[in-house]
C-alpha cells in the first residue's frame, strides 16, 4: 500500500490518545496538521486502517462509531447515558474462546465484548446519594 501523510497522521492521533474519538473529533484534531484533508479522507483512512486491523473501531448504541489506536487485547465499558467509551483494566477473557468452540463446528478466530451501563460521572449526577 502507497504511504499517505495524511492516513499516518490518523494512525499518529489514535495512538496516542485514550479517548476513543469519533471520526469527526479525528478529523478536528488532525486538521492543524493537514489543513487540507477531508472529512471524506478521514472516514475513508480510518475505515481503511479498520480492515488493515491498524485500529479497532467501536460501534456504542445510537451513538457515532469510535476508533481505538490500541489494538492490543482489551475490553470497553460504553456509557449508555453519555456514549463515553473507556478502556477497562481486567484480566483477559481469552478462555470463551474456548467456551464458544466447545459446540460450534467451525473455527472461533477471537472475540470482541463491550460492557455497558452508567460511567462514574453519569452515575453521580443519577444517584448522587450512592457515591458519597
Amino acid at each position: 500500500m502507497k504511504y499517505s501523510r495524511q492516513r499516518e497522521s490518523i494512525l499518529q492521533y489514535l495512538r496516542s490518545t485514550k479517548c476513543h474519538p469519533t471520526a469527526e473529533t479525528v478529523y478536528q484534531n488532525i486538521l492543524a496538521e493537514n489543513p487540507s484533508i477531508s472529512l471524506g479522507t478521514v472516514y475513508r483512512n480510518l475505515t481503511l486502517l479498520t480492515d488493515l486491523g491498524e485500529i479497532k473501531k467501536i460501534t456504542a448504541f445510537d451513538g457515532p462509531d469510535r476508533f481505538d489506536g490500541n489494538v492490543d487485547p482489551h475490553y470497553h465499558f460504553i456509557c449508555r447515558e453519555c456514549g463515553t467509551v473507556l478502556d477497562l483494566e481486567m484480566d483477559s477473557l481469552s478462555h470463551i474462546d474456548l467456551l464458544a468452540a466447545h459446540n460450534f463446528n467451525g473455527i472461533i478466530e477471537g472475540h470482541m465484548t463491550h460492557f455497558f451501563g452508567m460511567c462514574p460521572d453519569c452515575a453521580k449526577q443519577i444517584f448522587p446519594s450512592q457515591n458519597q
